[in-house]
């Protein structure tokens, strides 16, 4: 799994002015194509802005619901993308060429399969 971190604030501003988020979007438009052009891609999303998370907890058998993330950071994960190649190079490959791993990070992390997925 590919998993694309950015920097909110950086993000907020390339979205939010005109000369910047025409860029930005057709960087990510370019690789997402590439990605699924390779015939690598098993299932993929973009996610809402971490504004819009709901957090759940259980302590002491009652449910404790927070709104937003776990932890404000700086950067959020901003969609996913899981790939199916053929070792951890590729995928590394792929990681590196993601707009996210110039101005964020990109985590590349393997599946784990439930046993009765096999």
């Amino acid at each position: 799994m590919l998993m694309f971190y950015e920097n909110e604030a950086e993000i907020a501003a390339q979205r939010d002015q005109d000369e910047r988020a025409g860029p930005y979007w057709d960087a990510w438009n370019a690789y997402v194509n590439a990605l699924y052009k390779s015939g690598v891609v098993l299932k993929g999303d973009p996610l809402m802005p971490p504004a819009a998370a709901t957090t759940v907890r259980l302590e002491g058998g009652n449910r404790l619901v927070q709104d937003g993330p776990v932890a404000a950071t700086k950067e959020q994960l901003g969609g996913y993308v899981v790939i199916e190649v053929p070792d951890l190079d590729a995928a590394l490959s792929w990681a590196a060429r993601s707009p996210s791993a110039s101005h964020g990070a990109t985590e590349v992390r393997p599946v784990q399969h439930l046993p009765t997925q096999r």
